[in-house]
């Protein structure tokens, strides 16, 4: 009986195989068929001597003309979607290598984000991550890419890179409405690091890729004391443990100087012989930049303070907050550090 379930199996594994495939290959052979369409629409508005007035007649016929010999799917939004991808994508090789990967779905959400940056991380990121189109246009509202700018500003020659991607997981700030939180008003953090794991498999998705989840109030002995890292979690792309400390206040420097002392303990206790050194992140609701200016956070490797919304801003709100933390970044960044290095000696001197 066993047998013959096992055979059972195989057959249903290899013929779900088989189906996968060929719903792949008709995902990408559409995908090109709508970018080709939509280069033979450019081509043939060029000809007419008034293009827009002409395109706009085209686009209303050919519509006409093809639903009533296609059927549905050939609308004049549709086509003027067709257009619009290969005027964002006008090189062939991008769309038949990359775009070609995902569903029109995704195409057609990330064609309209204006900076072409943006449009490439979306398009590798889909792809290697296999967001479903829900993620995807989470991921876009939320601004994903601007806000991993955003904390790419803080590896300056002030602050060495221990990781050249290293910037392309960091946050700031994190987007957590997922949670269902309250707006306003004082939070347990005990409320929302449950929160957290009640919600994991999206928390994972906004801490971005390679993470994996392995423990929330891991234990961290001394021959004297005990401490609690709230969670932790360990990133195999970039090969190292992350330990998150959970503020629903301000940071404080007694925050910073926590969140030291356990990524050093982490790294002494915890860390193995192949693993890069452990990244700490303060995760808050607020931060006073002054503090985190003058603090170890300024000059560390290892160290972040990342602030986290409870709600999805507008989008001109995401976008302020993200400019400010660029400009407060780019402050500190200009700011001239004290140096340890003797003064070079004066020939001129007696």
């Amino acid at each position: 009986m066993s047998e013959l379930s096992t055979f059972h199996t195989d057959i249903k594994a290899i013929l779900e195989q088989a189906r996968n495939k060929a719903r792949s290959a008709v995902n990408s052979a559409m995908v090109e068929a709508y970018w080709r369409i939509g280069q033979r629409i450019v081509q043939e508005e060029q000809q007419g001597s008034n293009r827009a007035a002409y395109g706009e007649r085209l686009l209303a016929n050919l519509s006409q003309a093809l639903s009533a010999s296609l059927g549905k799917g050939f609308s004049y939004a549709n086509l003027r979607n067709f257009r619009q991808f290969y005027l964002t994508y006008p090189d062939p090789e991008i769309c038949y290598t990359v775009c070609s990967k995902l569903s029109w779905s995704h195409n057609r959400l990330i064609m309209r984000e204006e900076d072409a940056k943006a449009r490439a991380y979306y398009l590798a990121e889909s792809a290697a991550q296999q967001w479903t189109v829900r993620q995807l246009e989470r991921n876009l509202q939320s601004r994903s890419f601007q806000r991993l700018l955003s904390s790419q500003g803080s590896q300056s020659e002030t602050r060495p890179r221990r990781s050249e991607s290293l910037g392309d997981f960091i946050k700031d700030p994190y987007v957590l409405e997922f949670l269902q939180l309250p707006e306003a008003g004082q939070l347990k953090e005990s409320d929302l690091e449950q929160a957290i794991i009640d919600e994991l498999q999206k928390f994972l998705l906004e801490l971005g890729k390679g993470f994996s989840f392995v423990a929330r109030q891991m234990r961290i002995s001394t021959e004297t004391s005990h401490f609690f890292i709230d969670l932790v979690f360990y990133n195999y792309l970039l090969k190292c443990f992350v330990i998150i400390d959970l503020k629903t206040g301000k940071l404080t420097h007694q925050d910073i100087g926590q969140m030291d002392m356990y990524v050093r303990m982490f790294d002494d206790l915890k860390r193995g012989e192949d693993d890069n050194p452990t990244i700490g992140i303060i995760l808050c609701d607020s931060k006073d930049e002054t503090v985190v200016k003058y603090s170890v956070i300024q000059e560390s490797q290892q160290l972040f303070a990342s602030k986290y919304q409870r709600i999805l801003p507008t989008e001109e709100e995401l976008i302020a907050e993200i400019e400010r933390e660029k400009r407060l970044i780019g402050e500190r960044s200009h700011a001239q550090p004290l140096s340890d290095e003797p003064a070079e000696p004066d020939d001129n001197a007696p």
